[in-house]
């Protein structure tokens, strides 16, 4: 073989070689012509195969086609093989460039001499194509390093750190590619509140590799970094070019690297293709338009040698668009804007492949989403980096300045937080470094030290490190650093200042902490950085020393540089303020003024940045040197000049989130501009911003109302209780920056527990909260710290809190490490009472920390660590610590992957530690001690022990002292391992009942507990149900004060499936067994039980069983018998059972016997005549005549009074005549009864509803009903009457005997029926009040007088009354006055006559008119919810004068129009504009009107000429009644309405709810008091006023005074329970209190038992409002005490009062009659209050409204309510939204009484 070898060259064989493998992969991808092509250059021979078999050139064929090409090249003659790799760098695409330079340069360019004698692969045209287009790339290449590695030399000029991506940290973020994850955006309404713990892989910086490392394999991918503006993200870019540019760096040199910036872009206005972007704004080539073709047609062909670099897209103007939809390319040749070209390249439409990387900042990282392939976030400096930047700064020359600047930088942590970010680090520096040479200077007497020159000039040259930083001025809310558990810690470093130990060498003088001290807020840092950069100015002193005297740091030395130079600053701020408002950050030469450009240039606060023009002509622009410098001058303009009006400065100033939105509006700046507003409104910085002002001409007295303004709007906000977590933590910054103790102390005061979810938090953030917390008046304050990251460091600030008294940490982010930190820093919080450290990562060792910790915490009453991983070994941990902490109360272990032997050791515990009250274990789930003076009560729910591990359990448990209940339900147990336990319960000391539900469920084990009713005398009551949910209990009388008198109660409820008369005889048997057992006690004990055998198959011959063994059970309470296929044959036998059996005293009935089935006794002996029994039988859609007559014969034969009851059946008209022969023979019966008393024959009852009662049928039952005994109620609802029907009853009403009520409700009365109702106020004497509704909820009902009262009312509602009804509705009310005569014989008549909600329309008005003049004594009028508009107040207009006895005009329109009446002689007395808008003119009028009225109600109003108002209330001395509620009052309005009280001495009634969003403490006092001489005070609300203890102590001072007080609203305060006991005691003194309504404050059990005592001697009190309390389990046995003395109370509101133990309040309304609303809603209540609430209905005859939503009610808890519904005809709603009751539930509940109200509506 020919072999040459080339000496210049390698072989080309062994190249051909080496790279075989990816040629194998490049030619794979070439199209088949090409591959042909090349084969043709291989003999025949070597490829033959190939061309006789033509299938194997196909694309399964093809990998081995190519690799026998390769083989054969590779063994080839050199020539040959050169000529292959020539023919295949000029045929084939998507060679990577530097593979096609190396086998080209191996290859040659000469083809001479080619050994083949087959034509060229490749065309002379092709070739010449291909070679210049790689020869203008790889210049094009040449040229561009040649362009990076300039500017790298220009950027890092004097710089003071070398610049290394080995030495920079990089946290990886997930990218969050929207395409395959959902947006996880937290909503409007998700934040600050419990937001879930996010991803692990998303915004959160949890691990750190270098930026060379992170960059590896970022070609082909769009990757982004992320960083804070100041990080040096510009720097970075350009270093990464320079490397590239050297060959070095993760970006291969044979690519293009392309630098662009987006401040550059911004230029850019009109649309350019993608070469005029790189060759007019980035480099041109020197090739001209050749070259140009050339780079770009290769670029187009190799996308993936291609990187392109966009720096800063957080100064972008543009918003990147985001292509969902499928990436179409995008034709380059025509022109797209520069946001569309740039989206076009992120988004793989531009130059697929190729490597792209994104610079901006955290918050518009949400603009990539879906488009990055790789995050990056830049971690800021540690410690340890800068101090060694410092040192970097401060040489070796001045040892001593650089050890003192390293401490004073370490001591101060808003430095230190700053220095963190490279560029802030450098004018911290510069801020020292002036710092201390001016202590320096003062030490020495002002001599210059011997390197002072020296280090000025070191400091001009490190003026361009500051400037080059600055270029990336791209800020983040808040300064956040890298992984805490990857960085050293020097914990000592932060500790305070230290005296700095001097050199002794150097002669220099020591500095301790009292010669220089650093600036206490971020705002004081600024001024101090700017006098520092001011002091540079060269007219400050020749020769690096200044003119002025050097003091030392403090505000004189720093109010002396800013006064120097006033007008430059104003200069400056002025144009900083102005770049905010049009959101630059870069000016052009030309937009600012000369000397100031020349003076920034000098001191440092400008930098120069070069850009190129539209039309490509560079221009200087200029930036300042950070973005915080510009926003903090921007800061000082706000402060200083009138520029900035206060609407500008209210429009800027709010609290910024950490969380981005993608709906935030894109800013270049970093949302400081309001820290620095707040720090600069202190007192502190009034001096310098003085002097500043002095340019604009302002006064010291305009700055300090402009930092008043600053005060009240963060007030405000300090105020507000819907600010999220996050907003909160930047609240306590612009708090502690304001350095206001007083704002400090309102941030805790309207929100005790502050709640941070998902928040990066830094030292600095703690060190904001700890200046919050130490300021607060109480030590009450919560800390809840959710998924929020933080260095250890934050442990420390935070024990600095000492107010602190409940701290909890959740998240899977808090282990061993932290609670090892933490346990350390516990002693501090000397007020903390509960901690929680759940749902974290804490394991036993954690738990050992954690203990050692808690042990030195004596106070601490509330330990929460569950949901952690503790395990066996830790629960012992913590256990340990029970007997040293004596004020515990309960210890939270649950979910801690545990075993039964966690539990063991508790019990064990228990021997030791006295004082658990109560261990409760529910299988894995839940694990809590409860601790008090003696043991109480275990639960150990869902354990599933076996027979040895019983015995283990019974022998600890046999240990422990007296228990009052012990719970071992779930366990679902064996007889074997029950009978053990039966075994050992003798050698238990439990006092109250043994649990044991779903642990017990099968007859034999029954019978095993049955056994102890005989066998151990201490059990007294046995409770089972064997009907899933299984329930068993055992009642103990051991241990009690007074043993129980009662006799053994036994409960039974089962299952069994009875289908036969055999399956009826074992049952029968087993009731035998009970028996036997119960025999052998003592003769005093018997059985009593309740027994349910529903859902069973007893039937007819069943029931007849049961029924013959009922004198047997002689004390039985409830047999259950439902759905059992029982039939009228059953019915039958049962209403015999009634009349037969004395204990049978109600029989319940529905579905014909085949549903429910209930027999209920009552065992008590008793005269049995006296018994009043009750036969119930509803829902019968099929009963027969004949049955109707069988089961009614059977009751007659009754010897006891009874009641039946027949609805919702559908009777035909034989059964009702049956029913109406049967009827008189009741009643003579009931009649005939001597024995019967008198009270109660007036109370009978009849209830005939949901029958079709119609013409004869009505008739007779009427006839029937005028000849029978006095009727308290008669319900004929649902019976389809309506009007005609109606009509006949009410012209029979006269005659029949009704004393309380007649419920016509759900009849299809029409506006006619309604009418015909109405018209009984004038036929019939008796009836006292009419009550209609139409609506959906049709309602009818007729009441009759109860005492001597004349008093009648009419309400109509929902009537959509026409024209002609309204007439005769007017005849009917004008046809009343016989009653006049009435009147005479001193009887009064007050007709109330109301249109509420009747859609009167304008076109009524004529009708209206009539019936108002008919009424010439009216006195109110009243138009509420209907709609008149002007023409309604011209109308009123016209008929005011005609009503000469008119006093009060209420809920009236348009007041403009009507005010004019008021300048008229009237006799108004009373009147409401409540909701109105009082426009100025109005108001005038009004004034001259308000001396005349004695009520006035403006309510809701808004009041623009609100104060000649308020002024003009201290002319109404006869004024008796003023209601402003919620008439927003400034302070002056505040001061002018105390004035104007002082004046009103008549006043009786003052309503001032809400009247300010936040009130001081001397607006509060001031009107407090100015009501000191209203004696006669009768009702006074100031509700919403946030009163703490000043302004309560002041009330109760007043309250004593009011001796005719009867209504007081003190909702929405701050009355503590100690407050609220005062008041309580103030109050006594008001005999004649009617309302009391303390809602929405902090009241407790105090409070609670004062009112036990006080209210016995408030007889009047009938409203009681205690809602959004917290008065718990004991507060409510108290209130239940203090209810049971208050006969006139109507209303309670009880909602979220803290406790879901409301049963004794509830029972306790049975001795208040006039009861009318009571609400119960938002406190867990279960079933048993429920069935508390149906007890007492029948006693509550006026109760109208019931609220129970939000509880935890069941579907038996809404059943017992519906049934009691039918004694409560009144009642018209119960709330039960948000109850534990399935949908199905709801609708079927719902349409059997629609009282029943499931909606949140």
């Amino acid at each position: 073989m020919d072999e040459e070898v080339n000496p210049d060259h390698e072989n080309v064989n062994s190249v051909l070689a080496q790279d075989s493998i990816e040629l194998f992969h490049i030619l794979s991808s070439q199209s088949h012509s090409v591959i042909m092509e090349l084969c043709q250059m291989m003999p025949s021979e070597a490829w033959r195969q190939y061309q006789l078999d033509p299938s194997s050139s196909s694309a399964a064929g093809r990998p081995e086609l190519i690799k026998t090409m390769l083989d054969y090249f590779r063994s080839a003659s050199a020539r040959k093989c050169r000529n292959f790799l020539q023919s295949v760098c000029f045929s084939c695409e998507n060679i990577p460039m530097l593979l096609e330079s190396r086998l080209m340069s191996v290859a040659g360019y000469d083809n001479n001499g080619c050994e083949s004698s087959r034509p060229a692969v490749t065309s002379l045209e092709q070739r010449l194509i291909k070679r210049p287009r790689i020869d203008h790339w790889e210049q094009y290449i040449s040229e561009v390093k040649k362009f990076l590695l300039k500017r790298w030399e220009r950027l890092t000029a004097g710089l003071v750190r070398e610049v290394q991506l080995e030495n920079v940290w990089v946290s990886p973020r997930a990218a969050n590619r929207s395409r395959d994850r959902p947006d996880q955006t937290p909503g409007s309404a998700d934040r600050g509140g419990r937001t879930p713990e996010p991803d692990g892989d998303y915004g959160y910086l949890e691990s750190r590799v270098t930026l060379e490392t992170f960059l590896q394999g970022c070609m082909g991918k769009v990757t982004v970094l992320v960083g804070q503006t100041g990080s040096g993200k510009t720097l970075l870019t350009s270093c990464l070019g320079q490397q590239w540019a050297s060959g070095l760096g993760p970006i291969p040199s044979s690519f293009v690297f392309v630098l662009l910036e987006f401040r550059q872009l911004n230029l850019l206005s009109h649309p350019l293709s993608l070469s005029e972007l790189l060759f007019q704004y980035y480099l041109p080539p020197t090739g001209g338009e050749d070259a140009k073709r050339a780079i770009i047609d290769y670029l187009l062909t190799n996308p993936e040698q291609s990187c392109w670099v966009l720096d800063g897209y957080d100064e972008f103007h543009g918003k990147l668009s985001r292509q969902e939809v499928q990436r179409k390319p995008l034709h380059l040749e025509d022109p797209l804007p520069v946001a569309d070209l740039i989206s076009g390249l992120l988004n793989r439409q531009i130059l697929p492949g190729s490597t792209v990387l994104v610079t901006c900042r955290v918050r518009d990282l949400i603009d990539l989403d879906g488009i990055s392939d790789k995050v990056g976030q830049l971690l800021g400096w540690d410690q340890d980096e800068i101090k060694e930047y410092v040192d970097n700064f401060f040489d070796a020359k001045d040892v001593a300045l650089r050890e003192q600047a390293a401490q004073l930088l370490l001591s101060s942590r808003h430095l230190l937080a700053m220095s963190s970010i490279p560029a802030l680090c450098n004018i911290c520096c510069i801020c020292l470094e002036h710092l201390l040479l001016q202590c320096r200077d003062k030490d020495t007497g002002g001599a210059p030290m011997p390197d002072e020159k020296g280090s000025k000039a070191r400091t001009d040259a490190q003026e361009a490190e500051g400037a080059q930083m600055s270029r990336e001025a791209r800020g983040e809310e808040g300064n956040r650093r890298g992984n805490p558990a990857q960085r050293k810690q020097e914990d000592g470093k932060r500790k305070g200042s230290k005296d700095v130990i001097m050199d002794g060498t150097n002669g220099r003088p020591q500095l301790t902490p009292t010669s220089l001290q650093v600036p206490a807020t971020l705002t004081q840092v600024y001024l101090t950085v700017l006098a520092s950069f001011l002091s540079r100015a060269p007219n400050h002193g020749g020769d690096g020393k200044p003119k002025t005297k050097r003091f030392p740091h403090s505000a004189v030395t720093t109010l002396t540089i800013l006064s120097q130079y006033q007008s430059e600053l104003c200069e400056l701020s002025q144009l900083a303020w102005r770049g905010l408002e049009e959101s630059k950050i870069l000016f052009l030469k030309e937009e600012i003024p000369q000397e100031v450009l020349k003076f920034s240039l000098k001191i440092g606060l400008l930098s120069q940045v070069e850009l190129r023009r539209q039309d490509g002509i560079l221009a200087n622009a200029y930036c300042f040197i950070h973005l915080t410098v510009q926003e903090f001058l921007a800061a000082l303009r706000i402060m200083t000049s009138n520029d900035v009006n206060d609407a500008q400065l209210k429009k800027r100033f709010s609290l910024k989130t950490r969380w981005t939105t993608k709906s935030d509006q894109k800013t270049v700046f970093t949302d400081s501009l309001y820290l620095y507003v707040c720090g600069l409104a202190s007192s502190e910085c009034t001096p310098a911003l003085v002097e500043l002002a002095k340019v604009s001409g302002r006064a010291q007295s305009w700055v300090q109302k402009r930092q008043d303004l600053v005060l009240t709007l963060l007030k405000t906000m300090c105020n507000s209780n819907t600010l999220t977590g996050p907003k909160i933590l930047q609240l306590c910054h612009s708090v502690q920056e304001s350095q206001n103790h007083q704002l400090a102390k309102q941030v805790f005061g309207v929100r005790p527990k502050l709640e941070l979810r998902n928040i990066w938090l830094l030292p600095n953030d703690i060190e904001a909260l700890a200046f919050v917390v130490n300021s607060a008046d109480h030590n009450d304050i919560g800390l809840d710290f959710g998924a929020c990251s933080m260095e250890p460091e934050c442990l420390i600030v935070l024990a600095r809190c000492q107010g602190i008294h409940n701290l909890s940490f959740h998240s899977r982010k808090y282990g061993d490490k932290f609670a090892e930190k933490l346990s350390s820093v516990l002693p501090k919080f000397t007020s903390l009472r509960k901690l929680e450290f759940s749902g974290a990562s804490l394991t036993a060792t954690g738990a050992a920390s954690l203990a050692s910790g808690l042990q030195e915490c004596p106070h601490i009453t509330d330990i929460n660590v569950s949901d952690n991983n503790l395990r066996d070994e830790g629960i012992s941990r913590i256990a340990e610590i029970f007997t040293k902490l004596q004020n515990l109360s309960n210890v939270a272990l649950g979910r801690n992957s545990t075993t039964l032997n966690a539990v063991d050791c508790l019990i064990k515990t228990m021997s030791s530690c006295l004082n658990i009250q109560h261990v409760h274990a529910e299988g894995i789930k839940d694990l809590t001690v409860t601790f008090f003076q003696k043991s109480d009560m275990n639960s150990l729910l869902n354990q599933n022990w076996n027979k040895s591990e019983m015995q283990k359990l019974a022998e600890s448990l046999a240990q422990c002292p007296a228990l009052s209940v012990l719970d071992l339900s779930g366990g679902q147990w064996d007889e074997d391992i029950l009978r053990t336990l039966t075994e050992f319960l003798p050698k238990f000391s439990i006092t109250d009942k043994l649990i044991i539900n779903d642990s017990c469920s099968s007859v034999e084990g029954l019978v095993v507990l049955t056994a102890l009713l005989s066998d151990y005398p201490p059990v007294m009551e046995l409770h089972v149900r064997l009907q899933v949910p299984v329930k068993v209990s055992i009642v103990f009388a051991r241990g009690r004060e007074k043993p129980r008198k009662k006799r053994p109660l036994f409960t039974l409820i089962t299952h069994f499936r009875c289908v036969c008369t055999t399956d009826i005889d074992i049952l029968t048997h087993f009731c035998h067994v009970l028996l036997i057992n119960v025999q052998t006690l003592s003769c005093k004990a018997f059985l009593t039980f309740l027994f349910s055998l529903s859902s069973n198959c007893l039937g007819n011959k069943g029931l007849k069983k049961l029924l013959d063994f009922l004198p047997r059970l002689s004390k039985i309470q409830e047999i259950n018998a439902s759905k059992n296929d029982i039939n009228m044959e059953g019915v039958v036998m049962l209403a015999a059972a009634l009349c037969s059996y004395n204990t049978l005293t109600e029989i319940h009935i529905s579905g014909g016997g085949k549903e429910e089935v209930n027999l209920k006794f009552c065992p008590d002996e008793s005269d049995d005549k006296q018994q009043l029994k009750m036969f119930r039988y509803i829902k019968d859609s099929s009963i027969l005549p004949s049955d109707i007559t069988k089961v009614c014969r059977k009751l007659v034969q009754s010897r006891f009074h009874w009641e039946l009851e027949l609805s919702q059946c559908s009777l035909t008209d034989k059964a009702i005549k049956n029913l109406l022969k049967v009827l008189p023979e009741m009643t003579s019966l009931i009649n005939n009864n001597t024995g019967l008393q008198p009270a109660i024959d007036s109370q009978i009852m009849r209830m005939l509803t949901h029958f079709c009662l119609k013409g004869d049928h009505l008739k007779k039952l009427l006839e029937i009903l005028q000849q029978g005994p006095q009727l308290s109620d008669l319900d004929l609802s649902s019976n389809q009457l309506e009007d005609e029907d109606v009509g006949s009853f009410v012209h029979s009403l006269p005659r029949l005997k009704i004393s309380t009520y007649v419920n016509l409700s759900n009849n299809r009365l029409t506006q006619q029926g309604l009418l015909a109702v109405a018209s009984t106020l004038c036929t019939c004497a008796n009836v006292s009040g009419v009550e209609v509704s139409l609506g959906e909820e049709e309602r009818c009902l007729i009441w009759f007088r109860q005492n001597e009262t004349r008093e009648k009312t009419l309400r109509i509602r929902e009537g959509s009354l026409k024209h002609e009804h309204l007439i005769r509705l007017a005849e009917i009310v004008s046809s009343c006055p016989h009653l006049a005569k009435v009147e005479k014989n001193e009887f009064l008549l007050s007709l109330c006559f109301s249109l509420v909600d009747c859609a009167v329309n304008v076109y009524q008005l004529a009708a209206i008119e009539s019936v108002i003049l008919s009424c010439p004594f009216l006195t109110e009028l009243e138009f509420s919810h209907n709609s008149l508009g002007v023409e309604g107040a011209e109308f009123l207009c016209s008929v005011l004068p005609r009503l000469p006895n008119l006093t009060s005009l209420s809920d009236v329109t348009v007041l403009e129009t009507l005010s004019q009446v008021f300048l008229q002689p009237n006799t108004i007395q009373h009147l409401n504009l409540s909701g109105h808008q009082i426009s100025e003119t109005a108001a005038q009028n009004m004034t001259r009107f308000l001396p005349c009225l004695r009520s006035l109600n403006l309510s809701h109003c808004v009041l623009p000429g609100g104060l000649q108002l308020i002024e003009a209330l201290g002319q109404c001395v006869i004024l008796e009644d003023l209601c402003l509620d919620s008439v927003a009052l400034n302070e002056e309005s505040r001061m002018c309405l105390a004035r104007a009280l002082k004046h009103i001495n008549s006043i009786r009634r003052l309503r001032l709810n809400e009247i300010v969003t936040a009130m001081d403490n001397l607006s509060v006092l001031d009107l407090l008091a100015a009501t000191k001489g209203h004696a006669h005070l009768e009702q006074i609300e100031l509700g919403g006023w946030r009163m703490a203890c000043r302004g309560i102590e002041e009330l109760n001072r007043l309250i004593p005074n009011w001796k005719e007080l009867r209504k007081i609203k003190l909702s929405k305060n701050l009355i503590s329970d100690q407050s609220g006991e005062k008041l309580l005691e103030a109050l006594k003194a008001c005999s004649h209190l009617e309302e009391l309504c303390l809602s929405d404050n902090k009241l407790g059990i105090l409070t609670a038992a004062r009112m036990a005592l006080i209210f016995p001697s408030l007889t009047h009190l009938s409203v009681l409002d205690i809602s959004l309390n917290h008065i718990d389990h004991e507060g409510s046995n108290s209130l239940s005490k203090a209810i049971m003395c208050m006969k006139n109370l109507k209303k309670i509101n009880l909602t979220s009062v803290g406790t879901s133990e409301l049963r004794p309040v509830v029972a306790s309304l049975a001795h208040c009659p006039l009861i009318q609303e009571v609400g119960l809603g938002w406190n867990n209540c279960r079933d048993e209050v429920a069935l508390e609430v149906a007890r007492v209905l029948p006693f509550c005859h006026t109760l109208t409204q019931i609220d129970l939503e939000c509880n935890s009610l069941s579907v038996s808890g809404a059943e017992a309510l519906l049934k009691a519904l039918r004694f409560c005809p009144a009642l018209q709603l119960i709330r039960l939204w948000k109850n534990k009751i399935s949908d199905g539930d709801v609708h079927r509940l719902g349409l059997r009484d629609r009282r029943m109200n499931f909606s949140s509506t």
